[in-house]
């Protein structure tokens, strides 16, 4: 729980400390001018990247409760952040970290997407088994027979059905 709670609190601090990085490692070990044009785009794109994933990460409503990311989002989030720490020093193996950064960025963002949805999905269904559950209350005590893991005996019409017609001149 502790490295999942470190994480959590590493992802903010990466949105600006990975991009300044990208910055400072091409000032101690980067040379050339095409690079520089190539980090004028890369470090906007990196902040963006970062930041967007950590607020999907955030939204998650267990994520803000626990205050601890899951273990999925400390693999493929952190292997992100150890690629583009890895391009960061700019030696001969930079471009094979630089295409793992983008590879992971784009599963990083579809991990976290995915994960999301699936809290969603999660805590709407207990919303609805609670609902479910309040309504068989208030009609007696005795749990609906269409209700969710209730079974109806074969060849049963339910209850008696009776029609009133009015009609008024």
């Amino acid at each position: 729980m502790l490295i999942r709670r470190l994480f959590y609190r590493w992802q903010f601090i990466a949105i600006v400390a990975l991009p300044v990085w990208l910055l400072v490692g091409w000032a101690i070990f980067g040379s050339g001018g095409w690079g520089t044009l190539g980090l004028v785009i890369v470090v906007p794109v990196a902040f963006l990247t970062l930041g967007v994933v950590a607020l999907l990460v955030n939204a998650r409503t267990t994520v803000r409760s626990e205050r601890a990311v899951s273990w999925t989002d400390v693999g493929v989030i952190g292997a992100w952040h150890a690629s583009l720490i890895a391009t960061g020093f700019y030696t001969e193996g930079s471009t094979f970290f630089g295409v793992l950064a983008i590879v992971a960025a784009i599963a990083a963002f579809w991990v976290a997407l995915w994960q999301l949805v699936k809290d969603g999905a999660k805590r709407m269904n207990a919303s609805m088994a609670e609902f479910e559950r309040l309504a068989a209350e208030q009609q007696g005590g005795a749990p609906r027979q269409d209700a969710p893991g209730t079974r109806r005996p074969p060849f049963d019409d339910g209850d008696d059905v009776i029609i009133i017609h009015e009609v008024r001149d």
